[in-house]
């Protein structure tokens, strides 16, 4: 499949997890894709997505939540591969602190991370694509924690909640251009953040596992697909709206039978 071939995107936060999972994918569609994260990529990363598809890549070690190194590598971008077409904001955080307890910086620095980078890459992409003149396509990543209080995540639940917002009113300001902006609202992923977080144990799986009614968690693959569709011409007709990956969680009113856990 090569719904995005001749396209660029940009993803950020992309040395593990989901934003890595959709530079994978991003790749399979035929994209050219740049990745920004404060991590550096290692060799296994690195090979890893270049046997991921047909199309070519570009890393960068940015700090996303700063104006100037953003610039940079929008610049970088653009002058490698000749523009910009999709913007996957992937980059975020969660650390878990009683709300008692939770200090000024480490509040800021959540919603720095969650949302002003949303804010910041996504306007100095959409600047880009403005200046372009062919419109373009917006992905921001959310949670269901964006409706769903989680206890000890202060920061993560808020930031989240304006992401959906910032999702709206980027959709609005943007459409006169062309440029689509919307949203991917994840439940429960296995990945390295998860496990340090909210999977710490059987019992912490246990929990979200009754209140997930496809009885399972989540994996990467499963919301990177939903990025693609979003990205491609498939959703030319979508806009403002934040898709929930979720297993069926917020439509769930109760909790369900969970199967014994593996040993």
């Amino acid at each position: 499949m090569t719904r995005l071939n001749g396209k660029v995107a940009v993803v950020t936060g992309a040395a593990q997890g989901i934003g890595l999972a959709c530079v994978q994918r991003l790749l399979r569609e035929g994209a050219k894709v740049a990745v920004a994260d404060r991590q550096p990529w290692s060799g296994s990363i690195a090979s890893t997505v270049l046997n991921a598809g047909p199309g070519e890549f570009h890393y960068a070690q940015v700090d996303v939540t700063q104006r100037s190194q953003v610039a940079a590598f929008v610049a970088a971008t653009c002058h490698k591969f000749g523009g910009i077409d999709i913007l996957v904001a992937n980059a975020g955080i969660a650390t878990q602190t009683p709300f008692l307890d939770l200090t000024d910086e480490a509040f800021e620095c959540g919603l720095r991370t969650n949302l002003f980078s949303m804010f910041l890459c996504g306007q100095l992409v959409a600047r880009q694509m403005v200046a372009q003149g062919r419109g373009g396509a917006i992905v921001n990543m959310s949670s269901v924690n964006s409706v769903l209080g989680l206890v000890g995540y202060a920061p993560y639940c808020v930031s989240k909640g304006g992401i959906a917002q910032l999702t709206r009113v980027m959709s609005l300001e943007l459409a006169p251009h062309g440029i689509r902006v919307n949203a991917v609202g994840p439940g429960t992923i296995v990945t390295e953040l998860t496990r340090k977080t909210v999977l710490g144990n059987d019992q912490a799986r246990r929990m979200i596992l009754s209140r997930t009614p496809l009885g399972r968690l989540g994996e990467p693959g499963d919301v990177a697909p939903i990025v693609a569709f979003l990205a491609s011409d498939d959703a030319a007709y979508v806009t403002g709206e934040t898709v929930y990956a979720d297993g069926g969680r917020l439509a769930l009113g109760y909790t369900v039978p969970v199967a014994e856990l593996d040993s």
